[in-house]
């Protein structure tokens, strides 16, 4: 695992303590984006917290890129989110 998905892991992890957290370096597929061409990387964000219970879409958003602000845009460059509830990710 590449230290940049073990610094995001560890944001998150300590910001939403999340139940299920899965995080995927999809850096390889954005070779030659702008973006890219920089050093920064794309990521996808699987997580799975109770603190999203009674928050919307955006809210929980905003949660997870607040856990990692300060890394934007200079190693993160995008970051693609699927945030549930427990309660989501079972049924």
């Amino acid at each position: 695992m590449n230290s940049r998905v073990e610094i995001i892991r560890n944001r998150i992890e300590t910001a939403l303590t999340p139940v299920k957290l899965e995080i995927t370096d999809d850096s390889h597929l954005h070779v030659g984006h702008a973006g890219a061409q920089g050093g920064a990387g794309h990521y996808s964000v699987h997580i799975v917290s109770d603190k999203f219970n009674g928050l919307n879409r955006i809210k929980r958003h905003q949660a997870v890129y607040r856990s990692v602000d300060d890394l934007m845009p200079h190693e993160i460059h995008a970051l693609s989110i699927e945030a549930l509830t427990p309660e989501e990710a079972n049924s």
